[in-house]
This record gives structure tokens, sequence and C-alpha cells, in this order.
């Protein structure tokens, strides 16, 4: 396959001798004038620079700048133009600063605003792209990131370039947000304002596609794997602050071309990128791509602590004395990388171990930082470090290598001597070869150190806030919030019906009904999804706006200025038509406790979020009443879960809330008006009351037993069918007969009392009332539920550097590594759980709603589990349930209310060791894959002493080219770990397995002269520990073992725990092969 190959050749090949003119790097560049040269002979200087290193590639048609600016180029990247043209805007905003500018200030900025809308017209003409992009994100669907520089072209397939960088559409929308915000008018009518919003709903969910990354090779092995990048998150999530509620038009714009953001999406952003970093992806342990995400342009890091800790990271593993890799064993242009492939063999990164290229761009990166950040000592630093790398061209202005290499005569004698070598770079200074990326950063860099523009007028739109003005700050809203976020969330307690008010008064529950709180309207958050349908529609460009995404509870905690109406919008979690377990009140009452949390952790905004409590009246049937009164009660004592509240009428609260205009709803004489359903308060006959009680005593779960058999009446008549359900009271039966007939005739078959899927319907419901849940799973996932949440919650686990994997016990799992769509999550979970026992389809995804919070809030409970094998999880639970005792039926978890198996969950992720025996405890650890501390570091230092490699349930981990092509702290080698041990399926033979791993590797750390010389078996390893386990019994108690419960009942250490026994059969392996001696062995006689 053809390698696309952007740059020039390097002025040193192996066959070639060097010369030292061509690659002695000029150590003049362009200097301070002296005090005496005045401000505009300075700018003029500059004006020649950019000039001759800039805007002489400029195409004169398109705008877009050529990656190469010697020979034939056809190809304009993206990002390399965006950095021209904030190179030249740069210089524009200098020139701002004089009266008599000769016309430069004009050229200058027009000459930015032609590039940056030579990308948009670019992008324009891939609209079809954009919008497949919106349904069916995919690195074949996206916007391409390389041009024709020509005419605007797509150039490329994308079986042959990696066009898929989230980065760089990114920092179009950052960079056109700041060249507006300093006056330049470059965005002109409605079809274009339609365009950036689409691009805005494109990035919103970034947090969950993983792309090719910067460097447009996706993960470390250059094997056409994409992953999840720290970069592009982080770019996207600054990207999605700057233009939230910012008008294309700048200050001669209206509201209809203000930009909206999903503020939920961009929290998940902002989740995601805390989680990830200091990373930058599962095969990047680090990245200098991060630099460019964490400091200037996009300051995406808002918690210092993990800006240093990601910053000195970066440092410390990449910096060299030629500038900084882009990351450890990157064969990019290294002598040894095979430029005739474009991808890596297996194995192949080793090779470049030591020899990666040095880029002095990075350096430059640095100093603007230190600019920003007032460090002149970092400035100093890295000014001093770059000089002697810079060559200069005839007319004495400076030009920036785009890498160093060794050469492939030296490769050798580097990798023996890190750093010892001399690099030469790609170019020499008078071949006409300009790297333009770096030109144009550095000419930025130069005017800030000269104090020719100031860090506020080359960021006008604050992405960076000095920590001393960040309690000043007054903005729509910004990724800086206060010291100590300590928000206030008014609420509003909504009735749905004026007997419920009144019932609630008599415990001095002071409320209100959508009536009273009129002209104000109250939507369902499905409503608002409904209005936002209309946003960014295009006819002329065939956009359909935004997607039917939920609203999230940020986005309902403002108040809404609709077609002239007052709206505001209750959280999704008060919906009664959602999932069921809304229908559970104890763990309603948790959502709300964790809503408000939230709330109070990512509200960013000036005003106060406005948080609507719908109270219903089956929130108060039966056992229901009290906790809901206690909730209220908290509500009214001002401090709910730790977060402040404060209630009060609604038209009182509406004063501090933050408002949004839709203005994007107005309609044309020619356009229908929408039609919108707001939440309508219930009519009842006056002076009736409200019913306390259900009509089921208030027991913990009503459980109803089937009076047939399933599988008899699955091959009965439909008649005989339809006849019995007549017949039965029992909801359990209803609903395996109408699943039968579901299946049989489909959901709009009529029975006599309506369509089959609308009788699932009403049993679901009904069977909610009464509590009786397994029949609410078993309904709920007949007609196919779908829990909200679902992909937010496995990507939470994702990015926290986890699997997922959906399955039932024993059978075959779906393993989930990338954040996928809330569609292709329910396929898989229906496709491998339903066919087992159908209420497992709801159960795991009730679990993954779980985890997904707890995992956000209490990441401790999860230490040492890296793989969350769903279905794993549930046969925790039951054996948990099984180990309590008592006579509980086989399937009571599926009894057990949503709330209940909240706390199960909890349980088994937090327990008491003193009260488990071995036995119980393996099984526990074995069925949550948790290992001990340090476990992954301990596989990979067997492996360096195995040259065969490891194997368990003939699953092989061989040494090659795993230690080549991995690390030992990379998260892919520890998955890798994961994957090896999959197939074992017994959860507390899987933790002996772990056991003797560490024991392994204690013993070949304590004894360094030994070594496997053949494969290590560890299932004949504990045969063998077994064995032994079995003759001591026998020889010492009298006792024959039959299986290895005995074994797994053992505690590992203390005298004949199974740690001594794994250790003989470990030593005995060890003995059977050669050992290997060295001259400082005390054991050998010279």
């Amino acid at each position: 396959m053809e390698v696309i190959n952007f740059d020039d050749n390097p002025t040193y090949t192996h066959n070639h001798k060097p010369l030292g003119s061509v690659y002695e790097p000029a150590k003049t560049v362009l200097t301070h004038a002296p005090e005496e040269v005045n401000l505009l002979d300075k700018l003029d200087g500059y004006y020649r620079f950019v000039k001759s290193t800039l805007l002489n590639y400029q195409n004169a048609a398109t705008g877009l700048f050529p990656t190469k600016t010697v020979g034939k180029c056809d190809h304009a990247r993206v990002r390399d133009c965006l950095y021209c043209a904030a190179g030249i805007w740069a210089v524009a905003l200098a020139y701002r600063r004089i009266d008599d500018d000769k016309g430069r200030t004009h050229e200058l900025e027009y000459s930015a605003i032609k590039c940056m809308r030579g990308i948009l017209y670019c992008y324009m003409r891939q609209a079809d792209k954009v919008e497949n992009f919106k349904k069916h994100p995919s690195p074949s669907n996206c916007l391409h990131s390389v041009f024709n520089v020509h005419t605007g072209d797509e150039l490329l397939s994308y079986d042959k370039y990696g066009h898929l960088q989230i980065d760089a559409v990114s920092l179009f929308l950052l960079y056109l947000v700041e060249m507006i915000s300093s006056g330049l008018q470059i965005i002109y009518n409605t079809d274009e304002v339609s365009f950036i919003q689409n691009l805005v709903f494109c990035v919103e969910r970034s947090y969950r596609r993983p792309d090719f990354g910067m460097w447009e090779r996706g993960s470390k092995y250059n094997n056409g794997s994409t992953e999840l990048h720290s970069s592009s998150v982080g770019m996207a999530k600054s990207a999605l602050e700057a233009i939230n509620g910012f008008n294309l038009f700048g200050n001669q714009g209206c509201s209809w071309s203000v930009i909206f953001v999903d503020f939920d999406a961009h929290n998940r952003n902002r989740q995601t990128l805390c989680s990830l970093l200091p990373r930058e992806s599962r095969s990047h342990n680090t990245d200098a791509a991060l630099l460019p995400c964490i400091s200037y342009p996009a300051f995406a890091v808002d918690d210092d602590a993990l800006f240093d800790q990601t910053m000195e990271k970066v440092v410390r593993k990449l910096r060299g004395t030629y500038g900084m890799k882009r990351f450890l064993r990157d064969g990019y242009r290294t002598r040894l990388e095979d430029q005739s492939r474009r991808y890596y063999k297996p194995a192949e990164i080793k090779l470049f171990d030591g020899i990666e290229c040095e880029f002095p761009l990075f350096y430059i990166y640095l100093v603007i930082d230190g600019v920003f950040r007032g460090n002149t000592d970092q400035v100093n630093e890295y000014m001093n470090l770059l000089e002697p790398l810079l060559h200069h061209s005839y007319e004495g202005f400076a030009k920036v290598p785009k890498y160093y290499y060794v050469p492939a005569d030296f490769i050798e004698l580097e990798k023996e001597s890190p750093g010892s070598q001399k690099r030469f770079p790609n170019s020499s200074a008078q071949d006409g070869n300009l790297f333009l990326w770096g030109q144009a950063l550095y000419i930025i860099a130069k005017l800030l150190v000269d104090e020719l523009i100031s860090p506020k007028e080359l960021d006008p739109c604050k992405r960076y806030i000095p920590p001393k003005e960040q309690r000043n700050i007054s903005m729509r809203y910004s990724n800086q919030g206060l010291a100590e976020n300590d928000v206030v969330v008014h609420v509003s307690l909504i009735a749905e019906s004026q007997r419920l008010q009144v019932f609630l008064n008599t415990f001095g529950i002071q409320t209100q009904t959508p009536q009273q709180v009129e002209p104000i309207q109250i939507w369902p958050q499905q409503e608002l999804v409904k209005a936002y349908l209309h946003l960014g529609v295009n006819k002329k460009l065939n956009l359909s706006g935004r997607p039917n995404r939920p609203v999230g509870c940020i986005g309902t905690s403002k108040l809404y200025r609709i077609l002239g109406k007052t709206i505001v919008c209750y959280p999704i979690v008060f919906d009664l038509s959602d999932f069921y377990m809304a229908q559970d009140v104890m763990l309603l009452i948790d959502d709300i406790k964790n809503l408000l949390l939230f709330i109070k952790q990512y509200w960013k905004m000036n005003r106060r979020p406005l948080f609507l409590v719908l109270i219903r009246e089956d929130n108060i049937k039966g056992s229901r009443l009290n906790p809901i009164l206690d909730m209220l009660a908290a509500f009214k004592n001002g401090m709910v879960g730790g977060v402040k509240v404060h209630v009060d009428r609604l038209q009182t609260l509406i004063s501090g809330a933050v408002v949004e205009q839709l203005d994007f709803l107005r309609i044309s004489e020619e356009e229908e008006i929408p039609q919108f359903q707001g939440f309508e308060e219930l009519e009842f006959p006056k002076h009736s009351k409200v019913k306390r009680k259900s009509s089921i005593a208030s027991i913990p779960s009503q459980v109803e037993h089937l009076d047939i058999e399933p599988a008899e009446w699955m091959f009965s008549s439909t008649a005989d069918i339809l006849n019995k359900l007549s017949e039965s009271n029992s909801l359990a039966t209803q609903a395996v007969l109408l699943s039968i007939l579901l299946k049989r005739e489909g959901p709009n078959f009529i029975t006599g009392e309506g369509l089959v899927i609308d009788r699932l319907e009403k049993v679901y419901q009904r069977s909610g009332s009464r509590k009786n849940w397994s029949n609410v799973r078993f309904t709920a996932s007949v007609l196919g539920k779908q829990v909200d949440s679902l992909a937010p919650s496995i990507t939470r686990a994702l990015v926290q550097g986890k699997q997922v994997t959906i399955g039932v016990f024993g059978q075959e799992e779906e393993v989930i590594s990338n954040p996928l769509s809330p569609t292709e999550i329910k396929n898989i979970v229906y496709t491998k759980c339903a066919k087992h026992d159908v209420r497992d389809a709801v159960l795991q995804q009730e679990l993954v709603i779980h985890i997904g919070w707890l995992i956000s809030n209490s990441p401790e409970l999860f230490h040492g589990m890296l793989k969350f094998r769903i279905g794993w999880i549930i046969h925790a639970m039951e054996h948990a349930l099984a180990s309590r005792g008592g006579d509980l039926p086989a399937d009571y978890l599926y009894q057990m209310s949503p709330s209940d198996v909240k706390k199960l969950l909890l349980d088994i992720l937090q327990p008491d060791e003193k009260e488990r025996s071995w036995l119980n405890r393996r099984h526990l650890d074995g069925s949550l894959n948790r290992t001990p501390k340090g476990f992954y570091d301990r596989v990979w230092q067997i492996l360096e002493r195995t040259a065969e490699g490891i194997r368990v349930t003939e699953k092989h981990l061989p040494q090659q080219p795993t230690l080549s092509d991995m690390t030992m702290y990379e998260m892919n080698f520890s998955l890798l770990v994961e994957d090896t041990l999959q197939d074992i399926v017994q959860p507390e033979y899987r933790q002996i397995i772990v056991e003797l791993i560490m024991v392994v590797s204690v013993m070949l750390e304590r004894n360094p002269e030994l070594e496997f010389v053949a494969e290590v078996n560890l299932d004949n390893l504990v045969k063998d520990a077994f064995d032994e386990f079995k003759k001591d019994k026998i020889r010492l108690e009298h006792i024959e073992v039959q299986g290895m419960q005995d074994f797994y009942q053992t505690p590992p250490t203390g005298k004949r725990g199974t740690a001594s026994y794994l250790m003989k059969a470990v030593m005995n392996t060890l003995l059977e092969g050669d050992v290997r001696t060295s001259v400082d062995d005390p054991c050998v006689i010279s």
C-alpha cells in the first residue's frame, strides 16, 4: 500500500558523509532590536518575517498552506493551516498598536480570514459526511483532514489515511472563536452558522469517540486501530467551552447566529479528560500532543495539580537535547522506519526505542506556556534550548526544523549510550523547505516574548485565566469555577395534582401545582429534545440538526424562552415512561441526591441552577410515603446529601436562574409551528383524597407464581393462549403468554383487550406498582427496554482504564473496550443475555448504571479491578446471597428491588473480609476479577525470565512480541494479561492462579540466577501444588481429598498454606531447568 509522505527527504542518508555547513544550525536568530529602534521598525521586521516564511506559501485561491514548501505539493493539512492562520493573526494583533500601519493590519487580518474560510469551504463541501458522522460516527464517515491546496478537493481515501482527528476540528472551532472575539469577520451567513452548529454536534461526543489523534496513526503500534486520546478530548472540551453561547457574527450578530452546546455532553468530556490524564491513551503512557491540550491554545485542564502532574510527566519522559519526542518508541522518520509500508509489523516499534526523532516545536509550546503563566525562568530555559536548534535564512529569518534524527550509522552507538550521538535536522537552512506549523508557532512565541502582543490579546475568549483573576470572571460560562465550588441549588417542589398538594400540606410540605405556576410551563425533557431537533437544520446543506439525544440534569436546570413562552424542565429521573428503575422510590431518592451532587460539582455558570422535583401520587403509595417525606423534609431543612438547597416558589426562583433563549425556533410564514406538550396537572373530582395505600399489601416484594409451564405453552395454539390469557389473573402468567404472542404474532396482534404490545406495557406498569420486580424485569426485557445513560455509564468505566464485558456467567461474553452508541450496547445486551435468562438483559443494564455512578464518585471501590465482567458480578451477588443462608429461591436476585440490588453490589465491593471464609473470599475476588497491587508488573517481570511465555487454560501469553511491542506500565499490557485469564471458568481457581503468579514473581525476584527454560504452564503448577496438598492431608490428617474445595478453603499463608505448596511446585519446575550463573556467584569456584 502506498504510504503518504508529507515530509521532505532528510539531508542525511546512509550513503552520504555529513557536511558541516549543512548540519550546523545557525545560532543567530531573530533577536531583540536595539532599544533605539522604535515599535514600527520591530513590527516591520516581523512583517517581513511572516511574509517570507508564511504568506509567500499561502495559496492565492483557497487560502490554504501546503504541507511542503519545496517541490510539487498538493496536500494541505487542516491543523498546519490553522496554526499558520494563527501566526499571521498574531502579527496583525501587534500592528493594531500603531496608527500608521501602511495597510498591513488589513492584509494580515484578511490573510488569516482567507485561510479560515478556506478550511470552512473545504469542510462545507463535505456536509454529507458531517450528517453521516452524527448518525454513525466511524473513521469512514468523518470529515477529511487533508485537502488539495489548490482546489479544496478531498484527498486520500479512508483506507490510505487516518482522517478522523477530532482535535483538528476542535482546533478550528477554537481559533474561529478566538479570531471572531478579536474583531475579525469570518462567518457570513446563516448557512455557515448552521454548518458550524453541526460541527459542534459532531464534537460534543468526543468523550466516547476513539480517533487517530494528532499524529494521525491511532495507537502507538501504528496498526490502523483508533484510541480515545486525552489530547482530542481536551481540545474538544476547550472548543465547546469557547463556542457555547458565542455569536458567530461577533458584535454585529443577532440571536440566530448564536451557537448552542449540550452542557451535559460537555461535562462528560470534562470528566473523561480528568479520568484519562496524565495518560494520553491506552498505548501512549504520555505524549507531547498533550502540550497544546493542557497549555496554549486549549488550556483544557481546570485542576492545577493535574496540570502539573501531566506536564511533569511529559517533560520527564520525552525531553531531549534537540527537542521533545512525540512519544516513546515513535518510529516516525527514524532511519529504521520502512516508509514503503503504512503500518508497522508486530513488535517493530521495539526497533525505535531510544532513537525517536526529537521535535524543537514542543520547546516553543513551553515558551508560550511560560509567558501565559508568568514563569520567566521557564521562558528563558526553553528559549536558550531552542536557539541553537534554529537555522536562519539568507535574509536572517529564523527557521524551525521539523525534527532531528539519528543517522543510520550512529544508531547502534546511540542505543548503547542514549544521548551520546549528534542528531541532524530533517532539512537545511538553504533548501527552502519550511515546517510551517513550527514557523507560525515560533512567530507567536517571539511576539509574546518581545511583548509586542500580550496573552490577553492572543486569547480574547479567555481560555487561560490567571489564578488571581479567577474569582472576577464574568463570562456566560467558563472552564474556571470558584476555588471552592459552594453552589446552592434552587429547588421547586411540584405536585402533580391539587389533592396531592393538599395531602402534602398536612405534613408541612409546601408545593405548587402546574396550574399555580402559570404562565410558566413545565415540560418533560423529551419536549426540550423535540425543540432542539430544530437547531442547526439546513435544507440547502441537507443537515438535519441536533441528533435525538436526551437532555441531562445540567440542561434541565436552566430556564428556557421558547416561542415567547417561559419553560422549565424536570430531569429525566422523574419521567414515568422511562426505565423501571424510576419506579423504585428508594432508588429515585438516591438518584435525586446523585443529580444534586453532580450539579454542585459541575455547575459553572454565574446564576443558580433550578432543580424541579416532581412529586407524583404513585410516589407516596404504601411504604413509599415515609422515605419521600424524609427527603422532602431534608429539602425544607436546606441540605440534601451534602448539597445546599434553597426551596421556594417557582415564580420567585426564576429571577436567579440561567435563561437560555432558543431563538432558532423562529418560524417563517411557510413553516408549520411545532407543537409541544407540557406537563399537565391531574384533575380529580372535588374533595377527592389521595389514596395512601396501594391495592396490594405493603410488603418488601409481591411475588406472583406462574400457574402455567412456559415451555409447554410455547407450542400451544394462538387460540388456546388467548383463552388462557383471558382467564388468568396472574401478571406473571399474562407476561409469559403475551411474550409468546409477541414473538409469534408480532407487536400489533389484537387480543381481547388491545394490542399485544400495549397489554405488555400495562403488565409492566402494574408489576411495578405491585413491586413484583421479577415480572417487571421480565416484561421490561420482552419490551426491549433500555435505560438512559447506559452509554455514558460504560464510558465512565472505560476512561478509568477499565474494560466492560456483557454476558452471562459461564457463557460467551462481549468485551467493550471502546465507547459505543446506546443502540450498539443495547444490541450486545439483548444478544448475549436474553437467550439465557430474559431478565438478565435488564439486570445487567441496572448494574452498568450503578457501576458508572460508583466509579465516578467512589473509584477506590474498584481498585485492582481492570475488567468489569457484569455476568460474573451477578454471579458474585448470587453467591453472596447463598452464603447468607436461609431458604432463598434460586432467582431471588431478580425479585429484589433495584435499590436492594445496588446495596448488594456495594456489599460485595466492600466486603468485611473477617466474616468470610477463604473459599468465599477467593470466590468473590475471582468473580470480581480483583488483583493485588502491582500484579501486572509482576507478570511482566516473569515474562522477562520466561523465554517460552506463560500458558493458562490453553491460552498462551508469549514473551515475544509482547515485550518488544509493549512497555511494563502500558495499559494495553495489563488488558492483555486479563485477556489471558479470561477463559478460566471457576472464580476460586482464577484467584489461585493470581496467587501463583505473585509467588512466581517473588521467587524469581529473590533468586536472580534462576529462570524458566520452558513454557510456564500455570495449570500444571497448580496441579502439582494440589497433589502435594492431598499427600499431606492423607499423611498428616488421614483425610482423602477429592475436589479442590479444601485447597480453596486453606489460607494462603501460615503453616501448610496454599503459598507454601505453590512455592514448592514452582521451585521444582525451576530446578528442572538450567541455572544461569555469573562470575559474581558466591557458589561458583573460579
